[in-house]
């Protein structure tokens, strides 16, 4: 066994994210017990962030032209589909290599992919994984062959959306998902409201986006368990609408954030969570949550993640308090919300 390590600061404490000046003592990097004192408040110590929805195969294009929607993603012949197909492996596994740095540094520790490419693709970002340490993940793969296969292989099955491929093969994908104990995730409501009841009636884990969704269509994922995760910088990008984020939380759904395709933005986070504080929540509480302890319980980690609680693994972000852009700043949380970036960042514990 490791001895503990001792950190100090101003904690964001459990589900709650309690402001508490203490000190976290850490065992074989889990988090074992925490001690309410006076200490310094140089340092912020917070939850590593949870991105629950990305498509990490996008990093080898990182600058497209902004056109519409379908012209973008749409499969087969959307623009990311072409790229992906011509794309030699090791190029892909490399660009991806970089995304999941760039993720590590900017203080995520856990995120939800829909990978492209069936088993290949998802081989592909497992090799990428190799060499970035100690990330969580949730691997969506999308059948293009071997069903039974890409199953065995992946964490599940992310699909595109009830539009794009014939109603019987569907079924036979979410048939053999469900047989399988794996969670399965589609994309709904990003354009409109047409794919938005079909997709619920194949009861999925979580939908993707919903920003043509109404009150009735988030009291239907609140009945059903089915959780939601959006994306606003991507959506607002591709005009495809916002989230009524209020009201998705009012009707009790659990709601994560995601970043979604990496050649439409970067897999930040704070900008993510910076966005949303601005337009859609003043809650800096409830926003914090959405991007950490949220997305946490989309992809099944919220037992070990998402929160700072005894028990729970120490993936945590150290920021500077005493930093240019955050010295002044009162309210530890909202500062994190509302001005962090991750130059902020002095140390990221168990995200080697």
């Amino acid at each position: 066994m490791k001895p503990t390590t001792e950190i100090s600061g101003t904690i964001i404490w459990g589900e709650e994210f309690e402001v508490i000046s203490g000190t976290l003592y850490i065992e074989d990097g889990i988090i074992v017990d925490m001690i309410e004192e006076q200490v310094s408040d140089d340092v912020i110590i917070a939850p590593c962030f949870v991105n629950a929805h990305t498509h990490i195969g996008d990093s080898v294009i990182k600058d497209p032209p902004i056109t519409n929607l379908d012209e973008l993603v749409r499969p087969p012949d959307g623009l990311k589909h072409r790229i992906l197909n011509k794309t030699p492996t090791v190029e892909l596994i490399n660009a991806m290599v970089s995304t999941l740095e760039d993720m590590k540094k900017t203080g995520t520790t856990a995120f939800i992919d829909f990978r492209e490419g069936g088993v290949e693709g998802v081989n592909a970002l497992r090799q990428a994984m190799v060499h970035v340490g100690s990330l969580q993940s949730m691997i969506l793969g999308r059948p293009c062959n071997d069903l039974s296969r890409l199953l065995k292989v992946g964490n599940g099955i992310g699909l595109s959306g009830v539009n794009d491929m014939p109603l019987d093969v569907l079924q036979e994908i979410v048939s053999a998902v469900k047989k399988s104990g794996k969670p399965f995730a589609i994309h709904a409501g990003e354009k409109d409201k047409t794919d938005i009841d079909a997709a619920f009636d194949l009861e999925p884990d979580f939908i993707v986006h919903l920003t043509s969704g109404s009150n009735s269509d988030f009291k239907r994922a609140f009945d059903q368990d089915c959780k939601i995760v959006v994306c606003p910088r991507s959506n607002l990008l591709t005009g495809a609408g916002m989230p009524d984020i209020k009201g998705m939380l009012k009707s009790g759904a659990v709601v994560g954030v995601g970043t979604d395709n990496v050649m439409l933005n970067s897999t930040n986070m704070f900008d993510e969570m910076k966005f949303i504080s601005t337009i859609f929540l003043h809650d800096d509480r409830q926003v914090f949550k959405l991007c950490t302890l949220n997305g946490a319980e989309v992809s099944n980690m919220d037992n070990e993640l998402g929160s700072i609680e005894a028990g729970k693994m120490a993936h945590l972000m150290v920021l500077n308090r005493k930093s240019y852009n955050l010295q002044g700043v009162r309210n530890h949380l909202s500062g994190i919300v509302r001005r962090a970036r991750p130059d902020d960042i002095i140390q990221i514990i168990g995200v080697e």
